[in-house]
């Protein structure tokens, strides 16, 4: 596997401090649970690891990349998965980690569900259905719909580190990957939607 970049460490020292004090998944998942949330609130926004952490805010995808470099740093593969949805939500991504043979994510988010996943799970897909029940609209209908395959970072060029424009490519290359559906065409009709406790549980945010 090719080792995080000399490069950056030596042209980025402040942000290379920061990744090597993140030496495993719970610290990286701390750090990024302490973060402000980016709202987007002067546009839309697709930021480098060296950007978002100029910025001090993220949202899940800048989230998930500052995740990948950190494990990166510290010998793991940067990986993502995209959890997909219907076109009344929002997509959602999570870095993901390995441990003893197992699967876990790191996941930037705003709200008390889609979260944090300890490394228990023997699949990507079984790590995946986890959020499903989680991921619902405020009337309870549940929107989670594919996952993607591993997402492997060290197949893209290094400019996720320290880009200073948005990555919509690499963004439109995650949405473009492999995915697959978590059930048959047919099954959403007979979903049963989450029930009022969960729903009201559903509205707990970090920060308004």
């Amino acid at each position: 596997m090719r080792r995080f970049p000399e490069k950056f460490t030596e042209q980025y020292p402040k942000e290379s401090g920061i990744l090597k004090k993140l030496g495993s998944p719970a610290k990286i998942q701390d750090f990024l649970d302490a973060m402000p949330i980016n709202f987007e609130r002067g546009g839309d926004t697709a930021r480098s690891l060296r950007s978002a952490l100029a910025h001090g805010e993220a949202h899940c995808i800048e989230g998930a990349l500052i995740a990948a470099a950190a494990l990166w740093y510290h010998g793991a593969r940067p990986l993502l998965m995209d959890l997909q949805t219907t076109d009344a939500d929002d997509d959602h991504v999570v870095a993901l980690f390995k441990e003893g043979g197992r699967w876990g994510a790191i996941s930037k988010t705003n709200h008390a569900v889609l979260r944090y996943r300890d490394p228990i799970y023997a699949s990507v897909r079984e790590l995946a259905m986890s959020y499903f029940h989680e991921y619902f609209l405020d009337d309870g209908r549940k929107t989670l719909r594919s996952y993607s395959a591993p997402f492997d970072l060290l197949r893209w060029n290094e400019e996720w580190l320290a880009a200073r424009g948005d990555l919509w490519e690499l963004c439109d290359a995650l949405d473009g990957s492999t995915h697959f559906a978590i059930f048959p065409k047919g099954s959403p009709r007979r979903l049963r939607r989450a029930a009022p406790i969960e729903r009201k549980a559903g509205t707990i945010v970090e920060q308004k």
